[in-house]
């Protein structure tokens, strides 16, 4: 693989990942205001699954003490292409930051606990109607 297919293939990835973790973020609060006001659509079991099994997966990995798949897929293909000589574009950089906080694994795995604890608690509180 050349330099720039890897970087191209970590800025997907980036992407991706993202895109994952607004969904996740979005549901820990579109959950329980949508349950307060009666929001039919957050009764979805499709959508709530996805977030919870998504969150499990998570908080899973950080029990574990492994980093994300993705995060990790990401900074291979990454150093790849920085070695070839294929830098990251600019706002590549800046979304990493935004996702990748210099933060001990086990604060991580604190945060990612809890949330998912709050998420299971939500499924009970606001509960999704079965397919």
């Amino acid at each position: 693989m050349n330099a720039g297919t890897a970087r191209d293939l970590a800025i997907v990835i980036l992407a991706i990942h993202l895109g994952i973790i607004a969904y996740n973020v979005a549901g820990l609060i579109v959950i329980p205001w949508g349950g307060i006001r009666g929001w039919a659509f957050i009764q979805n079991f499709w959508l709530r699954l996805i977030h919870l099994v998504a969150l499990s997966i998570v908080a899973l990995q950080a029990l574990l003490g492994r980093a994300c798949f993705l995060t990790l897929w990401q900074a291979q293909l990454s150093v790849h292409a920085a070695e070839g000589g294929a830098p990251a574009p600019l706002i590549a950089h800046w979304v990493d930051g935004l996702v990748f906080w210099p933060i001990p694994l086990w604060v991580f795995t604190l945060v990612y606990v809890a949330v998912w604890i709050y998420v299971v608690a939500l499924w009970w509180i606001f509960p999704p109607r079965r397919p």
